[in-house]
């Protein structure tokens, strides 16, 4: 029996994880988020309303679920408070079963402004962050200068600490990007609440994950963006600053792989990407307009229109490789309802050469990348809401067969709407 289930991100985020994740969740103990920060945006839309996560591990809107924010989460207590209290006015109390490692990495003011002000001199050149302060914050991570949940615990050293990381920002934001000092007192002024209220909350979360493990507790853990934007995997620089795929949970929990019985990726129906980089299948017709109006492709985070484009299966294969995924969650099958015929890269070439060329390696590679497409018959009935395989039309039934061949993989799971009732369970992954 499977106890231990990961969901990840097979593209460049956005792939609808929430939903999954929510989903699953009503048969778990514990669900676990493992790295991001509040750049992530999960949205659930539960009874018709919308609810959107940024930092809270999206399973816990189920009464009997602990969440976990992990040791590879970087968290700014601001924002999570935040997030806790826009719950409490919608009657979702969730402050006694949410847990915070006492090894996560603070966001504070000073990664924001250093975040905003590295893009703005970037210009047209710019990554296209959320100007959240995660990327500044996994640097002092990495740097050893970070502070971390648990030096809020002791106000005198905090203070001592964070007069000297506020000095050596303020030196490069004042000097180099001519932008105002911060004042590192009323960040501690704006800290010293928050501690009485996370107090209980932070704990040693690696050692309550092996007791649960031990206990055979069902532990969903819950990746943050997509495969494509890892430090290590995506396509460099245009990525985040975590570990996106498989190691980002082992590392940022302290789980190791024997625990991991089951990995789960998500994937559209068709590809979106949110911000700068490359994006071989994009659309710029009446596709794309469709993708966006039908599928509502507006980053849950930023606002921005996300980018849009046909399924991508070479970059798909990859993602079942470097993540070792058990079988695949295709997300928004509905949003392909109507189309004459769809679209699935399944290979990349050379323009230049002519040459079909494998996954490219460098960001310059990508320049001269053409997509090579698979054309199969679109369907003109409706899969909004559809609950069993068989139900689906056969040209959708056959699509979905399609990837599974490409990605000699299963699809376990098929997303036929927002809500979290639309849901075509193919195999019960518990």
């Amino acid at each position: 029996m499977n106890k231990n289930i990961v969901i990840l991100g097979t593209q460049w985020g956005d792939e609808g994880k929430g939903k999954i994740v929510d989903y699953l969740t009503e048969d778990a103990a514990y669900v676990v988020r493992c790295q991001g920060g509040h750049n992530a945006g999960h949205t659930l839309v539960v009874n018709g309303e919308k609810i959107i996560l940024h930092l809270i591990p999206s399973g816990l809107l189920h009464d009997n679920t602990i969440g976990v924010i992990a040791n590879g989460v970087v968290v700014s207590p601001l924002e999570l408070i935040k997030e806790i209290k826009k719950l409490e006015k919608r009657g979702i109390f969730v402050r006694k079963r949410l847990l915070i490692s006492s090894s996560a990495t603070l966001v504070l003011k000073y990664h924001i402004e250093m975040d905003i002000a590295r893009e703005k001199r970037l210009g047209i050149n710019a990554i296209g962050t959320t100007g959240r302060g995660i990327g500044p914050a996994y640097e002092d991570k990495i740097a050893r200068r970070g502070l971390r949940i648990k030096d809020l615990k002791d106000e005198k050293k905090l203070s001592t600490r964070l007069e000297k990381i506020v000095d050596y920002y303020n030196h490069q934001l004042v000097s180099f990007y001519k932008c105002n000092s911060i004042n590192y007192k009323i960040i501690l002024k704006d800290l010293l609440p928050i501690i009485d209220l996370i107090q209980d909350m932070i704990q040693d979360t690696t050692h309550i994950l092996h007791k649960a493990i031990q206990n055979n507790k069902k532990i969903v853990f819950e990746g943050a963006q997509g495969s494509f934007l890892d430090i290590d995997h995506g396509t460099y620089p245009y990525v985040t600053s975590s570990n996106t795929t498989i190691g980002g949970i082992i590392s940022g929990t302290g789980v190791g792989p024997r625990c991991l019985n089951r990995i789960l990726g998500v994937t559209k129906a068709y590809s979106t990407r949110v911000g700068n980089g490359p994006f071989p299948t994009e659309l710029f017709d009446n596709i794309d307009e469709h993708f966006s109006t039908k599928g509502h492709e507006f980053g849950s985070t930023t606002g921005r229109k996300r980018r849009t484009g046909w399924l991508d299966t070479v970059s798909l294969c990859r993602a079942v490789k470097i993540n070792s995924l058990s079988s695949l969650c295709i997300t928004k099958l509905d949003v392909l309802d109507g189309l004459n015929e769809i679209k699935i890269c399944i290979s990349y070439k050379n323009t230049n050469t002519s040459e079909i060329i494998s996954y490219p390696d460098t960001v310059y590679d990508w320049e001269n990348i053409e997509p090579i497409y698979e054309i199969l018959p679109g369907w003109k009935k409706k899969t909004l809401g559809i609950k069993k395989l068989e139900d689906l039309p056969y040209e959708a039934q056959n699509y979905i067969k399609r990837i599974e061949t490409i990605t000699k993989i299963p699809i376990d799971i098929i997303s036929t709407g927002p809500e979290r009732s639309n849901i075509i369970l193919v195999r019960n992954l518990f």
